[in-house]
């Protein structure tokens, strides 16, 4: 069967091997596709929890605009302890954050981390992405 919906988001890096480190690291993904084609080398990065993944290009002439500082990807924790391990050790690696807020239903417990290229990953706990989701495609 063929995919439908929404499948990928792709972004820029100057550094592959510093973004894919990033991402196992703050999000828990792996690379699942790696492909060179004419000089230009990319990623496919999943957490294997559903058919998505996030495309990174390297590329060291062009660079799109990061994500952010509002506009970002987001990860669901399984714990507040889980980000604030996480924020933390962004902290002393001395990346750009936003500290943890408890922001109510829906959205939950967050932090921002930015990645190697200043993108934006927020974190989250308690987020009711999958239940309001749910809940929509009954109604």
């Amino acid at each position: 069967m063929p995919d439908l919906g929404l499948t990928h988001v792709a972004l820029t890096a100057r550094d592959l091997d510093a973004s894919i480190a990033f991402y196992a690291k703050y999000a828990g993904m792996a690379v699942v596709h790696r492909r060179a084609r004419e000089g230009v080398h990319s990623v496919w990065l999943s957490d294997r929890t559903r058919p998505f993944v996030i495309v990174l290009v390297e590329t060291a002439d062009q660079r799109d605009h990061p994500l952010g500082p509002f506009g970002h990807l987001g990860v669901a924790c399984a714990s507040r302890e889980e980000i604030d391990r996480l924020y933390a050790e962004a902290c002393r690696e001395g990346r750009p954050t936003r500290a943890p807020i408890d922001a109510g239903d829906p959205v939950g417990y967050t932090t921002r981390i930015a990645d190697p290229d200043g993108h934006s990953l927020e974190l989250s706990f308690g987020q009711e992405v999958g239940l309001t989701v749910q809940s929509a495609a009954k109604a």
